[in-house]
């Protein structure tokens, strides 16, 4: 996408998101490993720019919420309108300037409008581009929703893929209290290595959009390109995943034709 046109960024992120990237650096070692791989044009650091992430457990939020602080990247979030609604998390969500999606609700289109404006006046934007977390049981990326490919037209801003691998070694899929504190206790021990690996831009380019099916056909390359991304941090586990979390329910409905070679 050409972004020569685009201004520099008009959005700061605020001390409460930068802070909260610097504490998640802090506490994550205590559970776990990351390794941070990859990196991310310096002019698209301050953005305009969308980070397009695997979603493989209710973890990942931390694990980028650190991984992007290693990179000295502070993106916007799109995120669940439940997380908004929580009593101190929302505050946190609110304050740090995150962008609010109310799914299967009449609005649920004012929030990609709404991250696309902040994409043009300079941000970088996170979204998970699955729209789940994924349910297929070799954990590789599923079938994409066109958020992110829409965003990407609306705003011409370059889409980077991040894949991510280990968070679901730290928090089930079942976020039950007993779930998450034995989760928890288990990975204090066991310690396991947390990938996260930023990947090349995707390359858009080609596409008009407007045109029909050009929405789904840059969604199917957004796929491609974070599988292509995680299979760099995950070549000795192409099928059924080391550590298999119990709790996670399985749905192939969404499966995505395309596996790495």
């Amino acid at each position: 996408m050409d972004v020569s046109n685009v201004p520099a960024t008009t959005w700061q992120p605020p001390r409460v998101w930068t802070g909260l990237q610097r504490l998640a650096r802090i506490l994550l070692p205590l559970v776990a490993r990351l390794r941070v791989s990859g990196d991310v044009p310096d002019a698209l650091r301050r953005g305009p720019m969308i980070l397009a992430a695997n979603h493989i457990s209710p973890f990942d939020p931390i694990v980028l919420t650190a991984a992007t602080g290693v990179r000295r990247i502070a993106p916007r979030i799109m995120a669940t309108g439940g997380l908004f609604r929580a009593p101190f998390v929302g505050w946190v969500m609110r304050s740090s300037g995150h962008i609010r999606v109310d799914r299967r609700t009449a609005s649920v289109g004012d929030a990609l409008h709404v991250a696309a404006d902040a994409i043009r006046d300079g941000c970088v934007l996170m979204v998970y581009p699955e729209g789940r977390i994924g349910l297929d049981p070799t954990m590789w990326p599923e079938r994409g929703r066109t958020g992110a490919a829409r965003l990407a037209f609306l705003s011409g801003a370059p889409v980077v893929p991040v894949a991510q691998w280990g968070s679901h070694e730290v928090v089930p899929y079942a976020t039950s209290f007993k779930g998450i504190v034995r989760g928890g206790a288990r990975a204090i021990v066991r310690r396991p290595m947390i990938k996260v690996h930023f990947g090349a831009p995707i390359d858009l380019s080609d596409l008009t959009p407007g045109v029909p099916g050009a929405a789904q056909r840059a969604t199917e390359r957004i796929i491609e390109g974070l599988t292509a991304t995680l299979a760099e941090i995950r070549p000795d586990e192409p099928d059924i995943p080391h550590y298999v979390d119990k709790t996670r329910p399985v749905d192939l409905s969404r499966r995505y034709r395309r596996r790495p070679r």
